[in-house]
């Protein structure tokens, strides 16, 4: 505190007075509470965190006491004196220099002066005897509560020791600890467990120190499978064990086989790791080329770390169809960030790694965490980049004679929308019959496209009948033949689009061109199909049955024998063409606009059907079981099973847990030793599925150590419900008819026997 040269000796002293009381009453207020964490981490064996705590709550008090003194500042020493009579108000003058003041502000500051030894009073505030009751009455008596409450981690027995002809001596367990070192992959240092019960990860190495009075003739760890471990006898009535705790149990301490409480063992296996796709936010990444970079990023995390490095998995699809090519390769990337939560990224250039139109990039990140001695990997979720294909030109000279592939079947729809969408924005300009025939060309390209996807599905191409051929077929062609081939299935009227009045002169000007560009004569139905048929025209003769099957026979005219697309995709394809015909009926009648609706959705089916060409799976072999050259026919059956063996019947539920159950009843006497026995070796084999935090284990510890306990009773059977099976539905038998349906069912039986 600084104080001014003219500000009256007696106001400072009474001043730097009021705050030293404050730092005291302050001070002594928060003790006791500072006490009580200290003390909470002594009564819970935690000796490396009572100094902390201490210390921490010491420099807690001074720097409240500080603060709360600093508030006794100028103003508060104001307000006090003004708050006395005799001062007039007049307390900011003891603070101004005097030479400053007028003379009416001097004499008034003269007469405070001569009144402040008596206001020196206002200063000096009673001690705060209530509050400070208030605040050590709760304190001392959580002090007193937590140095008369018994250790978790200690316990009293008392055992007979000796041996014939000595008298007995009373043993006394007086403490209890127990350590545990964690894996070192874990990054966990060792501790001192608060309790005799640990839930520890899996292989730490867990250490028990027993200071026993007088002299045991044993001390050992009984476990609840049976397995017993004796203690090291250190001297000074100090006992010791240690043991790797690989998996969850009970144990009991026993001492001179008088046993303890049961405590609890749990060991956390470590989980494997996690990860996480960030970036793309879709598994399914359509390319766009100009980009020229594919930015991945990946989260990894584990419950006590993730490795330093990662491998990016990334494989290549390249083809169509049957004809895929995988090739892969890997990469190593480093991590950033925490251990248990490291992120991974990179930036692929598809290009350089030889993708191109119509492949697929599938990329796979495979991380591995902190495990001894072996580490455990993971892997994400596949992301598939896929480059599209280019759109192919179709060619109109080669319409007939060249078979489009699959994709290439995928761009004509949109042609017959846009080609549409153009008509109607010209139907002004144009005169009735000038729409209707260029309508009607739409909806006989319309056609076209719809025979060619039916081909999917296994239907023929539509053609005009043909008169069959006989023997005089095999001669020369006449000079008509020649020069003027038959017309194609788009020349010829259909029932679902009548003729128009140019379809003749259509006809006639498209078989002129057709006889101009083949060189040969179309031969019957083969022109027709868009496929080729076996057996050749020069087998084809009237009358010759030999031919009718490969003639007419094929099975590619049977939509189930159609077995290019899987079930879905033909079912989509189907769809499409339903609307491909009905887009088509409104164009050849020369409404276009009715038309689009179902041309848009046939786009669409198309759509799905292109997307579903290819589909990424994981490579894996078949794990067959080898093969014995030996037994080659030998007629040998042993080991084969039999594809007609009937179902067997599902095993029964165990009834132990029932029985028990049952005997737990209340009114029945106390279940018998061999009972509890035999139900605890079940449970030991079933402790995965029925009992993982070990509840039920422990309760049944507990009856087996006091078996009149009725509260120890209540506990496990409302522990039981958990290993009981549930009972398989039952077929409920039809109840018995009434009076009225038993009228209705005689009725119908004897209408029956006429």
């Amino acid at each position: 505190m600084t104080t001014a040269s003219h500000i009256p000796a007696i106001l400072v002293s009474a001043w730097r007075a009021a705050r030293r009381r404050t730092r005291i009453e302050t001070f002594v207020l928060g003790l006791p509470w500072v006490l009580v964490v200290p003390a909470l981490a002594w009564r819970l064996r935690a000796p490396a965190a009572l100094w902390p705590a201490l210390v921490v709550g010491l420099l807690a008090l001074v720097a409240l006491a500080v603060t709360r003194a600093r508030r006794r500042d100028r103003n508060w020493v104001q307000r006090r004196l003004d708050a006395r009579p005799e001062l007039q108000d007049s307390a900011d003058l003891l603070f101004a220099d005097a030479q400053a003041l007028n003379p009416m502000q001097r004499l008034q500051r003269a007469r405070v002066l001569s009144r402040l030894p008596a206001a020196m009073s206002a200063l000096r505030a009673r001690w705060p005897w209530r509050r400070q009751l208030a605040c050590w009455l709760p304190a001392l008596l959580m002090l007193v509560a937590i140095f008369l409450w018994p250790a978790r981690n200690t316990a009293t027995a008392a055992a007979t020791a000796g041996s014939a002809g000595k008298s007995a001596a009373t043993v006394t367990l007086r403490e209890a600890r127990l350590s545990a070192t964690p894996p070192a992959y874990t990054g966990q240092p060792s501790s001192e467990l608060p309790a005799l019960t640990a839930r520890v990860p899996q292989d730490t190495r867990l250490r028990w120190m027993l200071h026993i009075d007088g002299q045991p003739r044993n001390v050992a760890l009984q476990f609840a499978d049976g397995q017993r471990q004796p203690m090291k006898d250190e001297g000074g009535g100090r006992w010791s064990a240690g043991l790797r705790l690989t998996r969850s149990t009970l144990y009991r301490l026993a001492i001179d086989d008088h046993l303890l409480d049961v405590q609890r063992l749990q060991a956390v296996p470590d989980r494997p790791p996690q990860v996480r796709i960030l970036a793309p936010d879709n598994t399914l990444v359509a390319w766009d080329p100009s980009q020229r970079r594919w930015s991945l990023r990946f989260e990894a995390s584990d419950d006590y770390g993730v490795a330093t490095d990662a491998t990016l998995k990334i494989t290549l699809a390249q083809g169509s169809g049957e004809n895929i090519r995988f090739s892969e390769q890997r990469m190593t990337l480093a991590g950033s960030g925490p251990a248990n939560a490291r992120r991974f990224g990179r930036d692929l250039d598809p290009a350089a790694l030889g993708m191109g139109p119509g492949d697929d990039l599938i990329v796979q990140l495979e991380v591995r965490d902190n495990h001894a001695p072996q580490p455990q990997l993971a892997r994400s979720s596949s992301v598939v980049l896929r480059w599209p294909p280019q759109q192919q030109q179709l060619s109109t000279d080669l319409e007939a004679s060249v078979r489009k592939t699959l994709p290439a079947y995928f761009r004509s729809q949109r042609q017959i929308i846009i080609d549409a969408e153009a008509l109607l924005k010209e139907k002004r300009r144009l005169d009735e019959a000038t729409f209707l025939k260029r309508s009607d060309a739409i909806g006989v390209d319309q056609r076209i496209l719809r025979l060619r996807y039916g081909q999917f599905l296994g239907e023929e191409s539509e053609g005009a009948p043909q008169a069959p051929p006989d023997a005089d077929a095999h001669g020369e062609p006449d000079a008509a033949q020649v020069n003027q081939a038959p017309p194609t299935a788009d020349d010829l009227p259909t029932a679902d689009a009548p003729p128009t009045a140019d379809a003749p002169t259509a006809a006639a000007a498209k078989a002129s061109s057709k006889a101009k560009s083949d060189p040969a004569p179309t031969q019957g139905a083969a022109a027709l199909d868009d496929h080729d048929h076996d057996g050749g025209d020069a087998s084809r003769t009237f009358g010759d049955g030999g031919n009718v099957l490969a003639e007419f026979g094929h099975t590619h005219d049977h939509a189930e024998a159609a077995t290019l697309l899987d079930p879905k995709t033909r079912a989509t394809l189907k769809s499409a063409l339903d609307r491909m015909w009905q887009s088509e009926g409104e164009l050849r009648q020369g409404r276009p606009e009715r038309a689009l609706p179902f041309a848009y959705e046939a786009l669409a089916f198309i759509k799905q059907v292109q997307q579903a060409e290819r589909i990424y799976l994981a490579r894996l072999g078949p794990e067959l079981p080898p093969i014995d050259p030996s037994r080659r026919l030998s007629g040998d059956r042993t080991g084969l099973a039999h594809r007609d063996d009937a179902l067997q019947a599902a095993a029964p539920a165990d009834p132990r847990a029932i029985a028990l159950w049952q005997a737990l009843a209340p009114g029945e006497p106390a279940p018998a030793g061999a009972t509890l026995q035999d139900f605890a070796q079940w449970l030991q084999s079933e402790q995965a599925r029925v009992d993982p935090e070990l509840s039920l284990s422990a309760a049944l510890e507990t009856l087996r150590g006091d078996p009149d306990c009725l509260p120890c009773r209540n506990a496990l059977r409302a522990q039981l419900w958990r290993a009981v099976a549930r009972p398989p539905a039952q077929l409920r038998t039809r109840e018995a008819a009434d009076a009225v349906g038993q009228r209705y069912l005689d009725a119908l039986q004897a209408e029956g026997s006429r």
